[in-house]
């Protein structure tokens, strides 16, 4: 009884129309409602106080001959002055942009002041009436009945703040007139009851009224700004917070911090388990970064699997870090989804306002910047925007720039890295590996610009480039060597891709077997299902496919079940420690005895020494590649590394 008790004052002083019979809400909701309330108020403060400090004025006119004329001048002085400086407050709070969220605390404070500021007026009647001309005591009553009204309309949609303000004022009344005894006086009591009943009625109508108003236009805008599966505010809302940020700071300086996350493997999970298991994993995403924050404010899932939180009000930056390692922390327990157990990591890139930005653009730019480099460095790491990301994010752009016209400027190319054949000692194709020479940086790395390439789309150019040079570069090879080519995932999202292939063949006239596609385990998870059927395509069409990097995926078993996989090309991780780690060793000769009872070929990447080659020979592995063998070489020093006695010479060497 005693917590429903506490429970229900705490409702009725900050404002909640629930303790009055008025709709119940939750705390978001109630909060909203407390923000429009006080917008309300802040509209009429600056009259209503205005009307105090004039109200004040005429007072002290009204008791100029009255012996309490220097207690009087000593009251006006104070309710004016504060009324005044009250009013400027509400005015330069007006022109900054409307808070979605006013917490208890910030209505107690509102239903305090109105209590302080009708006690004040109910202390007139109390300490002046009694020594009032009749004409004084006319303006004595005259002045506290309008307070009763400009209250009433003041607070119209807060009845609690409107019962502080009018309460001691009635009581003000109620006392002056009850001793005075004149039976007019009496009369005019009975009224000021009647009129103020009657207009705290109106309140309490008006403010339920309000407050469903209210309700139904948030329930209206969330349509708009709130995202259908999370329920968390959308990107719409997202950049609305954030520009409301952005005038809070050019008005008042007040600061603030963005935070940017992005789940980690996040396409694994739907690739993996289905596309219902990756939604019930976000909405319970959702739920645990929305428990992280502080209650005015709210994540925003602005991306597929992409959240934002804007802090405003920030103290320092330690308060926008602890929030980011509460995100983090969060994918600490694995997440139950259907039966499943999913292990889910996010990495976060923060940015300070206005120290890393003052436009919604740059502050989203730099905001991605530190998110890239949290990312580039593993799973749940929390990076601050610094100014050597800038340098490095201009330095991608510029790089991008220069890669759109890379192929125009003849600036690519490639060379070759042959497949040794271990059964009849001899080159049987070459891997086709691409190269960037960049007339001011030199050689670029490829795990510099084929990130960019795949990030902005150029991929799919510079692809159609790759397979139209190689097959036009092996048509000028024996018949029997084959060229291998590597795809990445983003050009799956290709449509034209097998035609693209089908188009490099007739062009360069030469037999489909001869082209060979890679693709690695990681670019199956994220492409699975459109995989599937390219590659059937492509099996049927005569081109061969290898799995690169086998070993270091998650599903290599299932792939070789379901898809036509002609060669698998054993990762060079295991191929480096075999003669030292006996596991590795137990891995290459697992993969060797599975590929021969498939019936698929398999090739040992990264041979760099003699006793490998000969380990690799004993156990029954197809074909070999490394810089044993060769290095990479341009296409003129291929037909030169046919030769089987050069050869011999070069891996003997």
């Amino acid at each position: 009884m005693r917590t429903q008790t506490t429970s229900y004052f705490a409702r009725l002083f900050a404002g909640d129309l629930s303790a009055f019979g008025g709709p119940v809400t939750d705390e978001a909701v109630a909060g909203h409602i407390r923000a429009e309330q006080m917008s309300q108020v802040l509209g009429y403060s600056v009259g209503i106080m205005l009307a105090n400090a004039c109200n004040a004025g005429v007072l002290v006119v009204a008791l100029w001959h009255s012996p309490d004329l220097k207690l009087a001048l000593i009251w006006a002085a104070i309710v004016a002055g504060a009324a005044i400086a009250f009013g400027l407050q509400s005015h330069a709070a007006r022109r900054i942009t409307k808070p979605q969220f006013v917490s208890r605390r910030a209505m107690h404070r509102l239903v305090r002041n109105a209590f302080i500021l009708g006690a004040a007026w109910g202390a007139v009647p109390v300490a002046f009436f009694a020594n009032a001309s009749t004409g004084g005591q006319l303006v004595i009553t005259c002045l506290c009945s309008g307070m009763l009204a400009g209250g009433a309309l003041a607070f119209a949609t807060i009845p609690i703040a409107a019962i502080a303000f009018t309460a001691p004022i009635f009581a003000g009344i109620a006392i002056c007139l009850g001793r005075n005894g004149d039976p007019a006086f009496l009369l005019i009591a009975f009224l000021v009851v009647v009129y103020g009943s009657v207009l705290l009625r109106s309140v309490f109508v008006n403010s339920i009224s309000f407050a469903r108003r209210v309700m139904r236009q948030i329930e209206a805008e969330r349509t708009v700004r709130q995202d259908p599966l999370t329920h968390l505010p959308n990107r719409v809302a997202f950049n609305e917070t954030l520009d409301a940020a952005l005038k809070r700071f050019a008005l008042s300086g007040e600061e603030f911090a963005v935070l940017l996350l992005d789940l980690d493997r996040f396409k694994e999970v739907n690739d993996k388990f289905g596309h219902p298991a990756g939604d019930e994993f976000l909405v319970q995403i959702a739920s645990r970064l929305q428990r992280c924050t502080r209650a005015a404010e709210h994540v925003a899932r602005i991306g597929g699997d992409e959240f934002a939180l804007v802090m405003a009000n920030l103290a320092r930056p330690e308060d926008a870090l602890e929030i980011a390692d509460r995100f983090v922390a969060a994918f600490n327990e694995p997440f139950q989804t259907e039966g499943r157990q999913i292990v889910g990591a996010t990495s976060v890139g923060i940015v300070l306002a206005p120290r890393d930005g003052s436009t919604q653009l740059d502050i989203m730019k730099n905001a991605d910047t530190a998110l890239y480099r949290a990312k580039n460095a593993g799973p749940g790491t929390v990076c601050f925007f610094e100014e050597a990301d800038d340098r490095s994010s201009r330095d991608r752009k510029a790089l991008q720039s220069d890669l759109e016209g890379a192929i125009a400027r003849d600036e690519l190319f490639l060379v070759f890295q042959p497949f040794l054949d271990l059964n009849g000692n001899r080159i049987t194709g070459f891997e086709a590996l691409l190269r960037w020479q960049h007339p001011q940086r030199g050689l670029v790395p490829p795990s510099e610009f084929i990130p960019i390439a795949e990030e902005t789309g150029l991929i799919h150019e510079i692809g159609e480039w790759v397979v139209r040079r190689a097959c036009a570069t092996v048509a000028e090879w024996p018949e029997e060597i084959r060229v291998a080519v590597n795809f990445s995932a983003a050009q799956f999202h290709n449509n034209g891709l097998l035609q693209i292939i089908v188009q490099a063949l007739a062009d360069a006239k030469i037999a489909p077997h001869r082209l060979e596609i890679e693709i690695t385990e990681s670019m199956l998870l994220s492409k699975y299902a459109s995989a599937a059927s390219v590659l059937n395509a492509l099996l049927e069409l005569g081109v061969t496919v290898a799995l690169d990097d086998f070993g270091t995926g998650f599903s290599s078993l299932t792939y070789l079940r379901k898809l036509p996989f002609s060669r698998i090309k054993i990762d060079q991780s295991f191929i480096r420690d075999m003669l030292v780690q006996p596991d590795c060793a137990a891995i290459v000769k697992s993969v060797i005895g599975l590929a021969r009872d498939l019936r698929i070929g398999v090739v040992a990447e990264g041979v760099e020494t003699a006793d490998q080659l000969e380990y690799l020979r004993q156990i029954g592995c197809d074909e070999v590649q490394g810089y044993l063998i060769s290095r990479p070489v341009s296409a003129d020093q291929v037909l030169p590394l046919l030769d089987p006695k050069k050869l011999r010479a070069t891996y003997a060497a």
